[in-house]
């Protein structure tokens, strides 16, 4: 709550995190220690979500700095999270809370109006490929592709998903059973991960990533579950809210 004083804005009201509340009593203004031993809320549907969230928020802090097309929310971000908390639940301590990422299938890199593009993991004639749908007649004088590029790092210690972007040329492309392809070495490399996307000006296609890395299938466990919620103080039972 705001309330304007002669010389300008006042706050008033509680700043959790200095511990301190202010109000007004009398027209003077009074400041006094904040305390309180209520513990917060933490039930495992709570928990599982705040899960989800902090995960979506550490991939975004990464993801941002390719500024990657998001048109389908009022926000790049909005809309990133809102696709991202759809992903498994990884479950780590508090310690790794805040900047900890996890290399999976399934994380988004754009979402917008184009089609979207099927892409797998293959091989042409023995080399590792990325296999699309991608054909000919789709592209034309605006068509733009931009190739993610993402990688597991730090598992012995933070771990964190390092995203890269750039314009692909389409002499990169090789046409396979009529349908566009990218043979190289790399998409063997089960630590990495890629996504195509097509743009057009102010639109692009919904695109996510394809990779073969498990790396993150140990913190969805029970296990890791419950060792991550012990590390915030542990859950709070269903029937106590």
């Amino acid at each position: 709550m705001k309330k304007k004083t002669a010389k300008g804005v006042m706050m008033v009201g509680s700043l959790r995190s200095a511990g301190v509340t202010t109000y007004m009593r009398q027209g003077k203004l009074v400041t006094r220690v904040s305390n309180s031993d209520e513990k917060r809320s933490n039930t495992l549907p709570q928990f599982i979500q705040r899960q989800k969230m902090r995960h979506a928020i550490a991939l975004w802090s990464m993801l941002k700095y390719c500024k990657p097309m998001f048109t389908m929310h009022q926000t790049a971000y909005l809309n990133f999270t809102s696709l991202a908390t759809r992903l498994p639940t990884v479950y780590v301590e508090k310690v790794l809370m805040e900047q900890s990422s996890f290399l999976m299938p399934g994380i988004p890199v754009s979402d917008g109006t184009l089609p979207s593009i099927h892409q797998e993991i293959g091989e042409i004639d023995g080399v590792p490929a990325l296999l699309t749908d991608l054909k000919p007649n789709a592209i034309d004088y605006r068509t733009e592709l931009w190739f993610y590029t993402a990688e597991q790092t730090g598992m012995d210690g933070v771990p964190r998903v390092r995203f890269d972007k750039r314009k692909l040329s389409f002499e990169e492309l090789t046409l396979v059973d009529g349908c566009y392809a990218l043979k190289d070495e790399v998409f063997a490399n089960d630590m990495k991960g890629w996504a195509l996307v097509m743009v057009k000006g102010e639109r692009c296609s919904m695109q996510t990533i394809i990779t073969r890395c498990t790396a993150y299938e140990v913190y969805t466990t029970a296990e890791a579950q419950m060792k991550s919620a012990d590390s915030y103080g542990g859950l709070t039972p269903s029937n106590i809210i």
